[in-house]
């Protein structure tokens, strides 16, 4: 995680609280950067969150599996 942080040039524990949902909302930019990192498209995270299961206060990815890949 402390890579992916760094390389999104965001602090780790802004991505360790994004990753938990302790900030709900991400700006658009930190979650550009952090995808950029993982290798995914904005286009697949806006997928992935659009999803029916995750309904309307879905805060993004499972970050903590994309990063684990």
């Amino acid at each position: 995680m402390l890579l992916t942080a760094l390389e999104a040039r965001v602090s780790p524990e802004t991505l360790r609280k994004i990753e938990s949902g302790r900030v709900a909302t991400p700006a658009f930019p930190t979650v550009a950067a952090i995808a950029e990192v993982l290798g995914l498209s904005l286009d697949e995270v806006w997928a992935e969150i659009s999803r029916p299961e995750h309904g309307p206060a879905a805060s993004g990815l499972d970050a903590s599996t994309a990063v684990a890949s």
